[in-house]
């Protein structure tokens, strides 16, 4: 599977323009930015459209989601008076693999050919033809045992090894993913996994060094990333969301589902407080006359519907995160963001399930953004722009290594043997 085009994706030159796309469940969003000095980025035109044809991160009409992705890009297109060819695109549902491979060096200084063959020797592993290479990343090297090095060029040993973080996207997603953007008359540069992306904008640098964990609650689902010695670790996906939580609503008081997501926006809150009992709120039923078929209910009914949907989704991610086993590297850092992060109390809800400290997280990396769209909402387009010009260590992924059937690690080492 891969993308349109087959050549390998370049850091932008200043002065260029970069485009990010961020197909979601309930939006789609496209940020075009004009790179700036060190790896800085300015925004000069944003366009966001209703998600439609796409259900927990996976497209299920082509048409439908031709349509939002088409009227996303033109707005922004329009907006910063710019023609875009190339776009970065988001991979939703990402999954991680970790492998480790082995070479011998004799007691050698240890050079980049080395370290080229010790990635390359990961082409012996398989994961099947299902899956789509997204990302390769090198988190460590070790030294004839001796782990947590960062850089083995000029150091000496017997054995060196590699520790590498891999991402796969199943492939029928990928490929229609592609299809609907080459439909809008687009090329893919870069597919960069979401949790990826929400990360990059969210953490600061410390937050990477240290160990820090990204919680990016969307629409359709909720997606987790690791980070640590500056690198991803680790990412996973939930698929529940705030559409989840709408549709409960929608559910629990017999309401048209679009006067759920509103009561949802102005009533709702992750917990409950002594004041729901007191405070009434309208809500519409199903079928009826708004004006004569609405009952006035507390606010504590809809809180109660509420709270136990996200407090499911917050103990599924803390279950991932231990059976991960990455949950003592995370500490007690967490970062919330997505645009169904915003519920009031959602912080307190996160921190009592989590056990941990948490914060709210948004873009603030990129210039250009204005309130509207610097919030949680907007993480992972604003991180697809960072992953572009930060260049981050990592296997480039070009079409014939995610169109080969012969496993995503024998691509690595086919791109290693014709690129290298």
């Amino acid at each position: 599977m891969g993308f349109s085009s087959t050549k390998k994706a370049k850091r932008p030159a200043r002065g260029g323009i970069v485009a990010a796309l961020d197909v979601g469940s309930t939006k789609v969003c496209c940020f075009i930015a004009r790179v700036e000095d060190a790896g800085a980025v300015r925004i000069l035109g944003i366009g966001h459209q209703i998600a439609t044809g796409v259900r927990a991160g996976s497209i299920i009409d082509m048409e439908a989601a031709e349509t939002s992705i088409g009227a996303a890009v033109h707005a922004a297109e329009q907006m910063a008076n710019e023609t875009i060819r190339d776009v970065i695109v988001n991979v939703s549902c990402p999954i991680s693999h970790s492998f480790n491979a082995e070479i011998a060096v004799p007691g050698q200084e240890v050079s980049d050919s080395d370290v080229r063959r010790a990635l390359a020797h990961a082409r012996t592993l398989q994961v099947g033809p299902d899956q789509a290479l997204v990302h390769a990343i090198p988190v460590g090297f070790s030294l004839d045992g001796s782990r947590g090095i960062r850089d083995p060029k000029g150091m000496y040993g017997e054995r060196l090894g590699v520790q590498a973080h891999v991402i796969t996207a199943p492939a029928g997603s990928v490929r229609n993913l592609q299809t609907c953007v080459a439909r809008c008359h687009l090329d893919i540069d870069t597919l960069v996994a979401s949790p990826y992306a929400s990360g990059l904008a969210c953490l600061v640098e410390d937050e990477m060094e240290m160990g820090s964990a990204c919680i990016d609650m969307g629409g359709g689902t909720t997606t987790i990333s690791v980070f640590a010695e500056g690198k991803l670790v680790w990412s996973d996906c939930i698929r529940l969301g705030g559409n989840h939580v709408t549709n409960d609503i929608a559910r629990g008081l017999t309401t048209p589902v679009v006067h759920a997501e509103r009561m949802k926006t102005l009533h709702g809150s992750a917990m409950t407080s002594p004041s729901d009992e007191r405070e009434m709120i309208d809500v519409p039923q199903v079928g009826e006359e708004e004006r004569l078929g609405s009952n006035n209910l507390p606010k504590s009914y809809l809180v109660r519907i509420i709270q136990p949907r996200l407090e499911e989704i917050f103990e599924h991610v803390r279950s991932r995160l231990e059976h991960s086993g990455y949950a003592k590297l995370v500490g007690r850092r967490v970062v919330l963001t997505g645009g169904a992060s915003q519920l009031p109390s959602m912080r307190e809800l996160a921190q009592l399930i989590l056990d941990k400290q948490v914060r709210i997280g948004r873009p603030t990396r990129i210039a250009g953004l204005n309130e509207a769209h610097g919030g949680p909402s907007y993480s992972t387009a604003a991180g697809l722009l960072l992953h572009a010009v930060r260049n981050p260590t990592e296997l480039p992924v070009a079409s014939h290594e995610a169109g080969s059937g012969t496993g995503f690690f024998g691509r690595v080492g086919l791109w290693l043997r014709e690129n290298l």
